[in-house]
């Protein structure tokens, strides 16, 4: 598997305010062929204490891919999508945007602020399930991900 580093589980951030959603999307990860340790926080200001290690975040690891909603409380996913994209240390992470979001204006934005994708949430159970076996078939088994730790060079 070409996602997987030496038989590490994969790390995923999840960056999600709905908890119906969340509990969706770990539901869905049980049946994933790849180890994976998932973490969710609620939104965007949560996230950056995450990935910038503070707070109650100080020992988490580095996630390999971000899976972030949109529209959340406190700080939405465009805000810290480019939050994270505009840091050096955290700019080589994939975010993939799952949002139920299909406006265009959404889709643009994302992609103008380096998302390394963009991808619809179903509203039922088995689409949904769909939906997340083709993340992990994509972004774990495809894909190269850059190593999971700071890269010397910016």
């Amino acid at each position: 598997m070409t996602g997987q580093r030496h038989g590490e589980p994969i790390i995923i951030l999840l960056v999600e305010d709905n908890p119906a959603d969340a509990r969706m999307l770990k539901e869905a990860m049980k049946d994933f062929k790849i180890n994976n340790t998932l973490y969710h926080v609620p939104d965007g200001v949560e996230a950056m204490a995450y990935l910038r290690k503070q707070g109650q975040y100080v020992k988490m690891p580095r996630p390999d891919v971000i899976l972030l909603d949109l529209n959340m409380p406190r700080k939405d996913g465009r805000k810290t999508l480019k939050e994270i994209k505009e840091d050096p240390e955290l700019k080589r992470i994939p975010v993939v945007i799952l949002t139920v979001s299909d406006a265009e204006e959404d889709i643009i934005k994302s992609y103008d602020l380096h998302a390394n994708c963009y991808v619809t949430k179903p509203l039922n159970l088995d689409e949904f399930s769909k939906v997340v076996t083709g993340i992990e078939n994509f972004w774990f088994e495809i894909v190269k991900l850059p190593p999971n730790g700071v890269s010397r060079s910016h």
